[in-house]
């Protein structure tokens, strides 16, 4: 019998100072069972960090080609599309061609990890990922946050300056968010 996802439920205050975004989310997050928590709570933290109207979660890894996270326009065109974790050049380059209205963002687990992406792509000549946004989350705030296995959370969520500040179950966590350029 096939293992089934693990849904999660949160309840986040996002407080996006630079945007000036005030937003009380509310939403639900399914794991896939081959999924590690740290790539959930990267989507996440994209999610909190790229927060716009009609920001939706992609299928997940049932669908490898299809975003982690994408908003649609009234049209059902995306106008964003976002990855997590490790992304493919190859795959972020086409993605950035094929959606060319779009903003294409990748969000890393670590700037160690968003490096060896950079350097990837250069050593391919994959040019075109410019018109990407890149950047890399923390990866000692990535690791506490995913020792918070709990089906509910609830969060208050802080982005100021490229830096996140998460008051969860009465812990402070905090750690930047180191962009990249291609």
């Amino acid at each position: 019998m096939a293992l089934t996802a693990v849904l999660y439920d949160f309840q986040i205050a996002l407080s996006n100072v630079d945007r000036s975004v005030e937003q009380q989310l509310s939403f639900k997050l399914a794991r896939h069972p081959s999924e590690l928590m740290e790539r959930s709570w990267l989507k996440v933290l994209a999610y909190c960090w790229l927060w716009e109207e009609r920001l939706l979660f992609g299928p997940g890894l049932s669908d490898p080609d299809a975003p982690d996270l994408q908003t649609l326009d009234y049209t059902n065109v995306i106008t964003r599309w976002v990855r997590v974790g490790k992304g493919d050049p190859a795959k972020i380059q086409r993605m950035v061609d094929q959606n060319a209205n779009a903003k294409v963002n990748v969000l890393f687990e670590s700037a160690e990890r968003q490096e060896a992406f950079f350097e990837e792509a250069r050593a391919a000549k994959l040019n075109r990922l410019v018109k990407a946004e890149f950047a890399a989350i923390d990866a000692g705030l990535l690791r506490e946050l995913s020792a918070l296995d709990e089906r509910r959370h609830k969060l208050t969520v802080t982005l100021t300056g490229d830096h996140f500040y998460i008051d969860a179950n009465g812990m402070t966590l905090d750690g930047p968010l180191v962009r990249g350029s291609f």
